[in-house]
C-alpha cells in the first residue's frame, strides 16, 4: 500500500495505528526485542515495559543446558559490539519449566517467539516437539544462522540450502504454530534462500543475524574468549536494509527486519525496504528501555507526519499485511 505522510493538518489531532495483524494474532505495534538481547523477558521487567512492545523472542534454546563460551564474551568498536555468548541458556527442560510459565503468567499483550537453536536438524525437532504443548509463547524462530558455534566448525544452517529444507519442512510437520526462519547477513543468494524456506514451510523471516567478524588487540590476540564472534550494531544497518529489499521481491511472506536499529529513522528505513516488524537487538545494551522507546517514538512520529497506519510504510511486496479495522 502507499503511504500517506504528508504534514498533518494545523491543529488536528491525527490518531496512528501501530497494530498489525500477522500469524494469525496481532501485534500491538512493529517492535520487537531481538533474540538474545532480553533474555526470556524476565531479566528486563524490572526496567521495561514488556508489554509496551509488539513482542520479544526468547533466548535461544538449545536441547541441553548450556554455560556458554569463556569471558570475554563482548567487546565494544568504533561501529557496534562483537559478541560470543556461545548460546548460554537453560536448555529444553529448563526453558519448559522456569521460563515459560513466567512468560505466560505476565505477558498478555506483547508477542512471545522461542528461538531455537540445535547442531542437528534432528535437535531442532526434538526442541520443536518438546516445547509445542506449552503455553506462554506465538511461535518459533529457528536460529539457522548463529555464527557462534551452532554447529561446531561448521557453516550455519542458512547457509546450506538442503538444510534449510529439511530443518523448516520438518519443524512444519511437527507444529501448527507459526515459524520463523532466521537468515545469515553473509547469505551470497538471499532471495534463493529465502525462497527455500517459504517453500519448505516457513511463515515467515528474520533477517538478519549478526555478522561473523574477528577483533584484535595490539598485541594481535582476540578480544573475545572464543576469539571469532558476531558483529551486531549500528554497523550492520545499511546491509540489513538492502537484504530485507532483496527478499521483499522474492517470497509472500512477513519480515522482520533486524540489524543495527536504534531510533525511530532506522526503523522506518526497514519498514520503507518491506519490514512488517522490526527488531532491537544492541541498542537495549546501551539503553535497555531502547525498545520501549522506540515503539512511542514511532507513534508520535506517525502523528506528526500524518501517517494513520504503520502498514501504510511498509514497502510493496512484502508479505500480507492487515490493518486493523
Amino acid at each position: 500500500a502507499g503511504s500517506r505522510t504528508g504534514p498533518p493538518s494545523p491543529g488536528v489531532e491525527h490518531p496512528v495505528n501501530t497494530a498489525i495483524h500477522l500469524f494469525g494474532t496481532t501485534f500491538q505495534n512493529p517492535v520487537l526485542l531481538a533474540a538474545g538481547t532480553c533474555g526470556f523477558g524476565q531479566e528486563l521487567a524490572d526496567v521495561i515495559d514488556l508489554e509496551a512492545l509488539g513482542g520479544l523472542v526468547t533466548k535461544s534454546v538449545t536441547v541441553e543446558p548450556r554455560t556458554g563460551n569463556p569471558a570475554p564474551r563482548v567487546a565494544e568498536f568504533s561501529g557496534g559490539m562483537m559478541n560470543s555468548i556461545g548460546l548460554a541458556n537453560p536448555g529444553l527442560e529448563g526453558t519448559r519449566r522456569d521460563k515459560l510459565p513466567w512468560l505466560r503468567d505476565h505477558l498478555r499483550r506483547a508477542r512471545v517467539w522461542v528461538s531455537v537453536a540445535g547442531h542437528s536438524p534432528e535437535e531442532f525437532f526434538q526442541l520443536v516437539e518438546g516445547l509445542d504443548g506449552e503455553d506462554g509463547f506465538l511461535g518459533f524462530e529457528l536460529n539457522l544462522s548463529c555464527p557462534n558455534d551452532t554447529r561446531r566448525d561448521a557453516p550455519p544452517f542458512a547457509l546450506d540450502p538442503p538444510s534449510v529444507r529439511s530443518i523448516l519442512s520438518g519443524a512444519r510437520a511437527r507444529t501448527d504454530r507459526p515459524l520463523l526462519a532466521k537468515l545469515a547477513p553473509n547469505d551470497p543468494d538471499p532471495a534463493a534462500t529465502a525462497r527455500t524456506a517459504e517453500e519448505a514451510g516457513a511463515d515467515g523471516l528474520t533477517l538478519a543475524n549478526t555478522l561473523p567478524g574477528l577483533l584484535l588487540d595490539e598485541e594481535g590476540r582476540p578480544r573475545l574468549g572464543a576469539g571469532a564472534g558476531g558483529v551486531s550494531g549500528p554497523a550492520l544497518l545499511p546491509g540489513g536494509v538492502r537484504m530485507v529489499e532483496q527478499v521483499r521481491h522474492a517470497v509472500g511472506l512477513p519480515l522482520v527486519g533486524l540489524g543495527g536499529i536504534s531510533g525511530v529513522a532506522d526503523a522506518l528505513a526497514y519498514a520503507r525496504a518491506g519490514a512488517t516488524l522490526v527488531g532491537v537487538g544492541t541498542a537495549s545494551f546501551a539503553d535497555p528501555r531502547a525498545g520501549e522507546k522506540l515503539a512511542v517514538g514511532l507513534h508520535r512520529w506517525g502523528r506528526r507526519k500524518g501517517v494513520t497506519a504503520w502498514s501504510d510504510l511498509v514497502g510493496p511486496s512484502a508479505g500480507p499485511v492487515q490493518k486493523e479495522a
